[in-house]
């Protein structure tokens, strides 16, 4: 006679082992961001009894030229930052060549990503610094005088951006290397056969296989730009005058500094739902996608 773990071991097996991690990121994540919505419909200083505002952090965040500056870097992020898969595919594409010296080169692209943030934002602050950094020493060789990007509100965000791009287009470029790995020999050999060569190849053999790692790419990408902190806080403190600031450093600011746990919210809100808007039209544009090739 069967047991009833035996009848239902179907289902109760896959259940118990995605129970826990279920369980985990309800708590961590989406009780988190439902807690957050509800902070931020109070006046709250982080101690003392929250106070209900209703929509009013809202109002005067859309009514604060802050926040604007704040979207208008991430906007900046965002765009910059989808350099990074191509970048990261063409950099996979010469170091997965079969050439000698190649696995020194993999392993000098790699170093990016096993590189903290802090460490890669305190070395490009080097890097920008106006008389000793590299970027000094290369503005000299022209005999030109190197600009202060850090301290300019111009080209500050585009510094810190360029930084970042370092470490992320080597997150890209071992996803693509994983990808490129795992190509099918047949349809390369029936490419090949078809008189299949470079671009040819690239378009019609090797990009199709690598769909989902390019999802898996740009979706870490835009996420990433989105939620872009660490950086601004090592280089810049969003400074100068709050022009480097983007909508998770001004979060952190109004949060931490200012004891204004309500309006700090109020700005994750936002950051959660434009980072939700996106993920559920590049899920769709996806499956459409996959759809039309099935």
């Amino acid at each position: 006679m069967m047991t009833p773990w035996r009848r239902h071991r179907w289902w109760l097996t896959p259940t118990l082992l995605i129970l826990p991690a279920a369980i985990l990121f309800s708590v961590v994540i989406l009780w988190s961001a439902v807690e957050s919505l509800w902070i931020s419909l109070h006046d709250w200083d982080g101690f003392s009894p929250m106070t209900w505002i209703g929509f009013g952090n809202y109002v005067e965040l859309f009514n604060d030229p802050q926040f604007y500056v704040s979207l208008r870097n991430n906007v900046i992020w965002l765009i910059m930052f989808m350099a990074a898969p191509p970048l990261g595919l063409a950099i996979a594409l010469l170091v997965n060549q079969k050439i000698r010296g190649m696995r020194l080169m993999k392993s000098l692209f790699f170093i990016p990503l096993v590189l903290a943030s802090v460490a890669v934002g305190v070395v490009f602050t080097w890097v920008y610094t106006p008389q000793l950094g590299l970027l000094a020493l290369i503005f000299g060789f022209f005999g030109a005088t190197a600009p202060a990007v850090l301290s300019d509100e111009r080209f500050v965000t585009f510094a810190i951006v360029i930084a970042a791009l370092w470490p992320q287009i080597a997150f890209c470029m071992v996803l693509y290397l994983a990808g490129l790995n795992n190509l099918s020999e047949e349809l390369i050999g029936a490419g090949r056969v078809d008189g299949a060569r470079g671009w040819n190849m690239l378009r019609h053999i090797v990009l199709p296989q690598l769909t989902q790692v390019t999802f898996i790419a740009i979706a870490v990408t835009v996420v990433g730009a989105l939620r872009s902190f660490d950086m601004v806080s090592v280089m810049t403190q969003g400074g100068p005058f709050g022009s480097s600031e983007v909508l998770a450093y001004q979060m952190f600011e109004q949060s931490i500094f200012s004891y204004r746990f309500g309006y700090g919210a109020a700005i994750a809100s936002v950051l959660f739902v434009i980072m939700a808007v996106f993920i559920v039209w590049y899920l769709t544009r996806i499956i459409r996608i996959e759809e039309r090739g099935a």
